[in-house]
């Protein structure tokens, strides 16, 4: 299939870009049909762009979305990272070699947690992800990483977070996981809680200290 002219939407431009934000939204576990273009996993992450672009308005922070050529992960073509990388090397072309942070949600999380040792990246907030078991970790050592599940979720499990968390700490990452009590996987359950939290995080990671910010779920 032809490439997309873009693998990132520009949402929030900066003059003088000192650091990025690269939304990855949702998808399938396997589709290898484009995109429509207008979709829900998409839509449901606006509202997260939009509190982060308030929070880091004049700041130099751009904020984009990954554009996916395919719905799904389909194996190991893995699409998605695949969309993650190209994403990252046209951010940079576009608006130079500056710090990013990635926020992913359900296939997004995974896509993002598979480039988090880009060189670009300075962490990742991963949203209700998808870790399955043999998920590698290898690549995150010294990577600064938060995954935020609620504990209602029945379409990933935040079991599997947790159990990602101790790999990567294994590993040499700086991980934690805030669980989200009554939280679903579509984050229709306290929604301005996800987003406060999320623009917090994010926000903290933007900072350049040593460890992911904390956080505790009310």
């Amino acid at each position: 299939m032809e490439e997309p002219a873009s693998a990132v939407s520009l949402t929030v431009p900066a003059s003088e870009p000192q650091a990025a934000v690269l939304v990855l939204h949702g998808g399938r576990a396997d589709g290898l049909e484009a995109p429509p273009p207008w979709n829900l996993p998409g839509a449901r992450m606006r509202p997260f762009v939009r509190m982060i672009g308030r929070a880091t308005a004049g700041q130099g922070v751009v904020l984009g979305t990954v554009r996916y050529r395919h719905r799904g992960w389909n194996g190991d073509r893995q699409d998605a990272a695949r969309d993650a990388r190209r994403a990252l090397a046209e951010l940079a072309d576009r608006v130079g070699d500056v710090p990013v942070v990635l926020v992913g949600h359900s296939m997004g999380g995974r896509a993002a947690l598979r480039v988090a040792g880009h060189p670009r990246v300075r962490g990742v907030v991963g949203l209700a992800p998808w870790c399955p078991a043999a998920e590698p970790v290898a690549h995150l050592a010294d990577s600064r990483i938060v995954l935020v599940h609620g504990d209602r979720d029945r379409t990933t499990d935040p079991r599997a977070s947790q159990e990602f968390v101790r790999r990567a700490r294994a590993g040499g990452a700086e991980a934690r996981m805030i669980p989200v009590p009554g939280g679903d996987h579509a984050m229709l359950r306290r929604p301005g809680f996800w987003h406060r939290l999320t623009t917090r995080l994010v926000t903290g990671l933007l900072d350049p200290t040593p460890r992911p910010p904390r956080a505790a779920a009310r």
